[in-house]
């Protein structure tokens, strides 16, 4: 109850009423009379949620009361609301203190087995912090970090890097992204990291030895937005053509590339993205393929120039880079920066993220060591065990932790010349803003007061509780000193009618206005109602002019650009002790720091600054001394240097395929030189709009002979078949059956204009044979080899051939075998191979997906923890490794009761809690259990052939069952058709009952590439 003195006086109040509360017949009575019935009361506020203001107005109200009994009966009712809020707040604060305890026994057990297998005995360095990793910012910093304002460095740094030409991709999701009048807190989703990632991107196009940068984002036409979020394509103007020192070429420069994915014509919250992240993936994925052959042809002689990283800021984007990584094999760092919903599909998407990436890049140190150590897949104490041990060449057994950077967020100086004024106050000098006691926000401002001439106290936030304004009001009210040498303003943001604000923003509004009103601020506070984008610097500019102090009083701020900006003006800074301030103090050191929860400790720092014209000036003087470190250049420089230490792992093709690549008629271009025409066939039979239906069971069942599941399913193969047909027809291509189904020692895949992948997890095996023959032999009929055939299980190829043989199937029916829950890639062959089986191996897709692979040390944790489950059950072998359907990226265990062994995301958290990154599945409903590589899946192999042999996304369909395997999530969005065949797969409903978050979080049902079909029905 500590800060909330009005609860205390509730409890006082009750306490004084005397025998009002305590008297139950008196309070028996009250009910009974049906004036009041605090028990309803309870259960339909106090349990369905509460709200203190809310208590506020109640305490008011029953303070106003001249009736006893009624102001007794009220009383009660308040009693009974704020015992409830101390039983919710005891329960949450046991729960935390459980949930703590038990993680800290796992993070513990998982260092212990860790160290145990790395048997060495720890040194000196990996018992403590590595200088050479240490934030950039830390420590003595002023005397380590260069100043990017000195020519001679600029210079130096320069010529040490002109001659690359680096390729970067950055993505940032949501929010309405543009380089120019950004509509910066239009919604919550379009704030300060569109603004960030903008100027990232446009620094970096400015930097020797970036030739292109990219920042892919959502393309939205919708009604309700600007057109220009719906453009392809928009270059970023250079900030400045003197900062360029590379040379320019035809696609050199800063893009914002816009993708369309998720809804048409809609523009939708960050929350309601994440269903359509594979979407984004695939057309991410065409565009950067495009963009490499381009870039190859100006620059590298015709070799693709693969981006050097790829950098997702926020949780979508890094999920979406996190695969976009594993497909192109291209090196991931994630940024950090704040979110609300979903919040457990954002969870595992992080996790993902640390699962993937090379190096994270955080705005703060606080961000390192106070957030991300919360997540399962980072350990601070692990992470520099294993830094160490990486810098004397020692094995970590298999064991990897991205690194980690603070980096701080640049700001742009070049219009900025602030100049130091005399005692009055003499106004700075700005090119872009001549110095004129007549800007139009300053007038808006200086109204609200009785004498402008004293020092401004300058907030600047959004009205949310977080921002903790209340506090500083209350501050500035309650001190009287700093009330006669001060004025206040307040910058909350923009509103026409505070009634048509969002409710939590009004009340909270409401609340800073009526503390205006208790404390008589009137004269001394000024709160505008609007103010544009450009009218900030003008703001800061006046604040200082008036020798003012800027604060944040924030509870807890990732970062806190607005500090950097108003240092950039010359203002002296009160900021929180929480968060991201405190790197921006220590290398500024321009201002104080304060308990933002102590109020007393606010208007002292702030009454300091005003009073002590010495103080002031040093501050002053100290931000605009060290501001430049926070630059866009300085931040750059150091960016690059840390993506240049990521170890390069772009797609490097086996050199065996003359022969191929000079056959005019298996190039890519040609193979697919129709893809239009047939594309709109497929479509028109997967939406079933030529039935007049967007569903694939309506358009079946008209067909009139679909009188079973087996038929119904024969007659969709039939209509997509025929639709490729159609477009081939309509195009009169002749080509010869035969002259798709020769084998040779390169894939079909590049010769086909459809792939038609089955996927399908059956019940049985022999359900899964049956439907297999069905989709093969009713897509062959009259498809002239159009129609490639792709087999996606979690068998091994051994399997695989018996199941073939047994049904009577020829593995050259098929043109790719993705086995082992997409850890193996096999081709079909004429011919046996070492294997004694007739496939290839595709060596390619394993220098793919070996990233951060744990190898024999991951072996050994799972034998490990299959026995902990053994002894545990006390039922004999519960789980046993699986030798015969292991491979070198793909350990397999056999379950013999799927019940008694913990949830997948247990195995998972288990893993990453060890620094093992790998992709945990479970699957055959259950009776086995795949652990690959992080970068391997079904849905990803499909992309590797994507990248390696120019197949069609859009092109592929992919069979699979009602449910399926814990992969099975992966293969249902994204570019490709998928038909969903109903009732299939059932059995696998069990593995997904403990799922963190609702297949809705992941799946698009609404997507029209997902249509559904009747399976097979015994």
């Amino acid at each position: 109850m500590a800060g909330n003195d009005w609860i205390n006086s509730y409890l006082e109040a009750i306490l004084d009423v005397d025998p009002g509360i305590n008297d139950a017949k008196s309070s028996l009575l009250l009910r009974e009379r049906g004036r009041f019935s605090p028990t309803r009361y309870f259960v339909e506020e106090v349990i369905t949620g509460f709200d203190e203001t809310d208590l506020h107005r109640s305490w008011l109200r029953a303070a106003a009361m001249r009736s006893t009994q009624e102001r007794n009966t009220r009383l009660e009712n308040m009693c009974w609301r704020i015992w409830n809020l101390a039983r919710k707040k005891k329960q949450l604060e046991g729960e935390e203190a459980q949930w703590k305890a038990k993680r800290h026994l796992e993070r513990e057990s998982g260092r212990k087995e860790a160290t145990a297998d790395m048997s060495e005995d720890l040194s000196e360095g990996e018992k403590g912090d590595v200088p050479g990793d240490l934030s950039a910012h830390g420590g003595s910093v002023r005397g380590r970090m260069s100043r990017i304002s000195s020519v001679d460095v600029m210079e130096n740094w320069a010529n040490q890097h002109r001659e690359k030409k680096l390729y970067i991709v950055l993505i940032s999701l949501h929010g309405l992204i543009r380089g120019e009048n950004m509509e910066l807190g239009r919604d919550s989703d379009t704030g300060g990291q569109v603004k960030y990632v903008v100027e990232l991107a446009r620094a970096l196009g400015t930097m020797p030895g970036v030739y292109r940068v990219d920042l892919l984002t959502r393309q939205v036409s919708a009604p309700d937005v600007d057109w220009s979020y719906g453009e392809p394509t928009e270059m970023l103007n250079l900030i400045s053509s003197e900062n360029s020192t590379g040379e320019l070429g035809e696609s050199s420069g800063s893009y914002i590339i816009r993708i369309p994915f998720g809804p048409k014509d809609k523009y939708i919250t960050k929350e309601l993205l994440w269903p359509y992240i594979p979407e984004f993936v695939d057309g991410a994925l065409g565009h950067i393929m495009q963009m490499s052959k381009v870039l190859g042809e100006q620059i590298s002689g015709g070799n693709p120039v693969w981006p050097v990283a790829i950098h997702g800021h926020y949780a979508d984007a890094g999920d979406s880079a996190a695969l976009l990584s594993g497909a192109l094999n291209v090196p991931l760092s994630r940024e950090e920066i704040n979110s609300t919903y979903k919040i457990m599909r954002r969870i595992e998407a992080e996790e993902l993220a640390l699962d993937a990436s090379e190096i994270i890049i955080t705005s703060t140190k606080q961000e390192i060591e106070e957030q991300w150590r919360l997540y399962d897949g980072f350990d601070p104490v692990l992470e520099r065990k294993l830094r160490a041990r990486i810098k004397r060449g020692v094995s970590c057994h298999g064991r990897f932790m991205p690194r980690t950077v603070a980096i701080p967020p640049g700001m742009e100086f070049h219009h900025i010349t602030p100049h130091d004024g005399d005692s009055d106050g003499e106004e700075e000098k700005n090119k872009d803003h001549p110095a004129s006691p007549d800007q139009p926000i300053w007038s808006e401002i200086m109204r609200f007061f009785s004498n402008p001439r004293k020092p401004m106290i300058l907030a600047l936030a959004r009205p949310d509780p977080k921002k903790n304004i209340t506090t500083l009001v209350k501050a500035f009210g309650e001190c009287r000193q700093l009330r006669e040498l001060a004025n206040l303003t307040l910058i909350m943001g923009n509103r026409d009618d505070i009634d048509q604000m969002s409710g939590a923003n009004a009340s909270y509004l409401l609340s800073i206005i009526k503390l205006v009103d208790k404390y008589d601020l009137y004269g001394q506070v000024a709160y505008p109602k609007h103010h544009k984008q450009s009218d900030v610097p003008d703001i800061y500019r006046l604040a200082a002019k008036t020798k003012g102090v800027f604060i944040n009083p924030a509870f807890i701020e990732p970062f806190g650009l607005t500090l950097i900006e108003a240092a950039a003006y010359g203002l002296p800074i009160v900021a929180t002790k929480n968060g991201g301030p405190v790197d921006i103090h220590r290398v500024l050191d321009n201002g104080l720091l304060v308990d933002p929860h102590n109020q007393q400790s606010i208007a002292d720092a702030l009454l300091k600054l005003v009073s002590d014209k010495q103080l002031w000036a040093r501050c002053r003087q100290n931000g605009l001394r060290n501001i430049h470190l926070f630059s866009w250049p300085e931040h750059c420089k150091t960016y690059l240097a840390r993506i240049a230490c990521c170890k390069p792992r772009q797609p490097q093709w086996q050199k065996n395929e003359e022969g191929f690549q000079n056959s005019e008629s298996d190039s890519p271009g040609d193979s697919l030189r129709d893809i239009q025409d047939l594309s709109l066939n497929l479509k028109l039979s997967l939406d079933g709009e030529k039935n007049g239906s967007g569903n694939l069971d309506n358009s079946l069942d008209n067909e009139g002979n679909a009188v079973d599941g087996k038929n119904k399913l024969e007659n969709a193969v039939l209509t997509l078949s025929k639709g490729a047909m159609g477009g081939l027809r309509k195009d009169g291509d002749k080509v010869r059956g035969d002259d798709y189904t020769t084998s040779s020692k390169f894939p079909s895949l590049r010769r086909r204009k459809y792939i038609f992948v089955i996927a399908v997890d059956c019940d049985t095996t022999s359900d899964f044979l049956e439907i297999l023959k069905m989709v093969v032999d009713v897509a062959n009929v009259n498809s002239a080899g159009l129609i490639g055939f792709i087999l996606s299980t979690a068998m091994t190829i051994s399997e695989i051939n018996s199941l073939l043989n047994s049904g009577g199937l020829n593995p050259l029916d098929f043109d790719a075998f993705i086995c082992n829950s997409g850890s193996n890639l096999y081709y079909p062959s004429s011919s046996s191979v070492d294997s004694g089986l007739p496939f290839v191996l595709d060596l390619d897709y394993h220098s793919q997906i070996e990233y951060r692979w744990g190898g024999e040390g991951l072996r050994k944790t799972l034998v490990r923890w299959a026995i902990s489950v053994n002894d545990k059950n006390g039922q004999g072998k519960i789980v046993e490794e699986d030798e015969p359907g292991s491979s070198s990226y793909c350990f397999a265990l056999k379950v013999k009761d799927s019940s008694l062994i913990p949830p997948v995301k247990e195995l998972r958290k288990l893993m990453r809690i060890q620094a093992l990154r790998c992709h945990v599945i479970y699957c055959q409903q259950g009776a086995k259990i795949n652990v690959i590589p992080v970068l391997a899946s079904r849905s990803q192999a499909l992309r590797y052939l994507h990248v390696r042999w120019g197949t069609e996304l859009s092109n592929i369909v992919v069979f699979t069952g009602e449910c399926g395997d814990t992969d099975y999530e992966g293969l249902l969005g994204g570019l490709h058709k998928t038909v969903v065949l109903k009732g299939v797969g059932r059995s696998s409903l069990k593995l997904h009952a403990n799922r963190s978050y609702p297949l809705e979080d992941v799946t698009p049902f609404d997507n029209p590439n997902l249509v559904q079909a009747e399976g097979m029905q015994r």
